[in-house]
C-alpha cells in the first residue's frame, strides 16, 4: 500500500514540509515538471507559488512544446510565454524538446503504444519533481500526476501520437479509452526510464474543469482542497479523484460529471494494471 500524504493547507511552505515528510531525497540533476499555462489562463500556478521546493531541490524547470494551435506549440512561442508568465524569472527553464529529434522511449509492455517520443533533453536529467495542479480536463476528464508524465512529458509529434493512440493523423478522432490506454502506456515508460527516481506533488487548488492548456477556461466550481505528495503517481492520482468524491462541496458533481462523462478513471486503471503503481494508498495528514 503507498502511502500519501496529505495537508490541507496550500502554501509554499507546506511543499517543503511534506517533501521533508515524504523522505525521499531526489539527486542529480533534478528536472521539475510543472504546467507553464496556456497564455489568457486564468487557473494555472504561478511560477511564485513553487519557489521554495524548487529552490529546496535545486532543480531546473521543464517543458515540452504542444500539438495544438496556441502560444505554446512552437519553440519560440512557447519560450515567450514562460517569460511572459514568469517562469524564466525565477528558474532555469528548459524545454525539453527545443531541438527537432525526439527521444524514444521503448514501451515494451504498453497495451497501446509500444513507444514514447518525449523531449530529447530529458536525457540530461537523473530525477524528477513532478509539480501537478490537480483539476479536471477536457478530454482527460482530470489532470494530475499520470497526466504531466505522459502528455505532459511528450514532445509536441508524441503528445499527437499520445492522443491517437499510436496514429497521429487520428490526434482527436482515436477512440477514446484507447487515449486514456496510451497515456497510462506512455506514463510507465517515463517511470521506468527514471527507475522510480521521481516525486510527485498534487495541489487541489483552482479547480476548474478546464485544463490550464485552455486559453479560455471556466472559473474554479469547488473550493480548495488542499496539497497531496507521493512516490506513486496512480495513488496520489486515486487519492485525489477521492477526495473529490467525498467532498461536500456544492461544485462536487460538477467536477465528478467531467471526470465520469470521460472516464477519467480509466487512466488510473490502465496505469494500476500496468504497474505504474497501485490504487490502494494509506492517506496521511500533516
Amino acid at each position: 500500500m503507498s502511502k500519501v500524504y496529505f495537508s490541507k493547507k496550500i502554501n509554499k511552505e507546506i511543499l517543503v514540509k511534506l517533501y521533508e515528510t515524504l523522505d525521499k531525497k531526489l539527486e542529480g540533476n533534478v528536472a521539475v515538471k510543472v504546467h507553464s499555462g496556456e497564455a489568457g489562463n486564468q487557473n494555472f500556478l504561478k511560477p511564485e507559488f513553487f519557489q521554495d521546493i524548487i529552490n529546496y531541490v535545486d532543480g531546473t524547470v521543464v517543458e515540452c512544446n504542444t500539438a495544438y494551435e496556441g502560444e505554446r506549440n512552437t519553440t519560440s512561442k512557447h519560450l515567450k510565454t514562460l517569460e511572459n508568465h514568469g517562469w524564466k524569472k525565477y528558474y532555469d527553464v528548459d524545454l525539453l524538446d527545443a531541438e527537432s529529434s525526439d527521444k524514444i522511449l521503448d514501451i515494451p509492455d504498453g497495451k497501446i503504444i509500444k513507444k514514447n517520443y518525449v523531449g530529447k533533453n530529458l536525457e540530461k536529467y537523473d530525477s524528477m519533481l513532478v509539480l501537478s495542479h490537480f483539476k479536471g480536463h477536457p478530454m482527460g476528464g482530470y489532470g494530475g500526476a499520470l497526466k504531466q508524465l505522459s502528455i505532459g512529458l511528450a514532445s509536441s509529434y508524441g503528445k499527437a501520437y499520445i492522443h491517437g493512440a499510436g496514429v497521429v493523423e487520428d490526434i482527436w478522432t482515436a477512440e477514446h479509452d484507447l487515449f486514456l490506454e496510451a497515456m497510462a502506456d506512455a506514463s510507465k515508460s517515463i517511470v521506468d526510464y527514471f527507475n522510480g527516481k521521481i516525486v510527485y506533488i498534487n495541489v487541489m487548488a483552482n479547480m476548474s474543469v478546464d485544463c490550464d492548456c485552455c486559453a479560455i477556461a471556466e472559473d474554479p466550481c469547488m473550493k480548495d482542497i488542499g496539497v497531496l505528495i507521493s512516490d506513486d503517481p496512480v495513488a496520489i492520482d486515486q487519492a485525489c479523484i477521492d477526495l473529490i468524491y467525498n467532498s461536500n462541496d456544492s461544485g462536487r458533481e460538477h467536477m465528478v460529471e467531467r471526470i465520469e462523462s470521460r472516464n477519467g478513471i480509466h487512466t488510473i486503471e490502465a496505469a494500476a494494471a500496468l504497474g505504474v503503481g497501485s490504487r490502494k494508498y494509506e492517506l496521511i495528514e500533516i
